[in-house]
């Protein structure tokens, strides 16, 4: 029996052997190189504009239109002082930092909450509440301006700072809860029963434990709201109608570009463009990683 199986597992061994490995490894290899390809096709078309963006701000008009891609010969920062204190660009930064720092704790604080509170407790109407929050993500806020102007008009919180933190985090809420319930079922409840069993109080177990527990989740949808709230025009150019001084940064940018249009300070438009990218470049370099870290938590759990 020996001398006849031994042949047959020669013969056999070859067929999947060396030969399909090499296949597979082949195919593996061009997939690999294509979706490298791709890639760094992608990133190139990303990062070009921003960069060139940023050459362009330190340069001068004449070299902007005369030798767009080249490096500048002479560095010129008081494009950007002249956009900062001249453009008002300056106190529209500010304007943004105030707003946006207020409603991205609101919305964090209050959405945390409720997403905890959907995730870990059955009570009646739960899945209802949930499922408004998530229709609330696919309700176009275009469709709510002229309403919400006069609800804001009424209440006297037009071109005010904490009318607009109030529709920024009402905007932002649907969101936030959505991404947080989804994250909080994943952790474990071993460590809030044990909490909760050791005499801790449900604010103390969320506050102390749970919330550590979900920073990744907590920073990742941070960031997102952070973005989708500093680069928010529509809102704030239906709501803060009446006084210059409380306009956000985006629409400081768009007055930017029309008056540096017609003036023709084209040096003075991209290092205003420049001062509103920043922070948002900022914050995405600072947490990366725990945005990927926070985006594939619940899929690794």
């Amino acid at each position: 029996m020996g001398t006849q199986t031994e042949p047959a597992a020669r013969r056999a061994a070859p067929k999947d052997g060396p030969g399909r490995a090499g296949r597979r490894g082949g195919e593996g290899g061009v997939l690999n190189v294509f979706s490298h390809g791709v890639l760094v096709i992608w990133g190139l078309l990303v990062t070009m504009p921003l960069l060139w963006a940023v050459v362009s701000s330190f340069k001068d008009d004449a070299e902007i239109f005369g030798s767009p891609w080249s490096l500048p010969s002479v560095l010129h920062p008081d494009n950007w002082v002249r956009a900062w204190e001249k453009a008002n660009m300056g106190e529209y930064f500010f304007n943004s930092l105030i707003v946006v720092g207020g409603s991205l704790i609101g919305t964090m604080v209050l959405g945390s909450m409720a997403a905890y509170v959907l995730a870990r407790f059955d009570f009646p109407g739960n899945r209802v509440i949930y499922f408004l929050f998530v229709g609330g993500m696919g309700f176009p806020v275009i469709l709510a301006l002229v309403p919400l102007f006069f609800v804001m008009k009424n209440m006297a919180l037009l071109d005010t700072y904490h009318g607009l933190i109030c529709v920024y985090i009402a905007y932002s809420l649907p969101f936030t809860v959505f991404f947080l319930s989804g994250f909080f079922k994943t952790l474990p409840t071993s460590v809030a029963e044990a909490a909760l069993i050791d005499g801790a109080s449900h604010t103390r177990t969320f506050f102390q434990v749970m919330l550590p527990m979900a920073k990744p989740g907590l920073i990742s949808v941070g960031i997102f709201n952070f973005l989708g709230q500093w680069n928010q025009y529509l809102l704030p150019t239906v709501l803060n109608v009446g006084d210059p001084h409380k306009k956000m940064l985006t629409q400081g940018l768009v007055a930017l570009a029309v008056s540096q249009g017609y003036k023709g300070d084209w040096s003075g438009l991209f290092a205003g463009l420049t001062i509103a990218m920043l922070p948002v470049l900022a914050a995405y370099i600072i947490f990366q990683r725990q945005v990927v870290a926070g985006l594939t938590a619940g899929a690794l759990k």
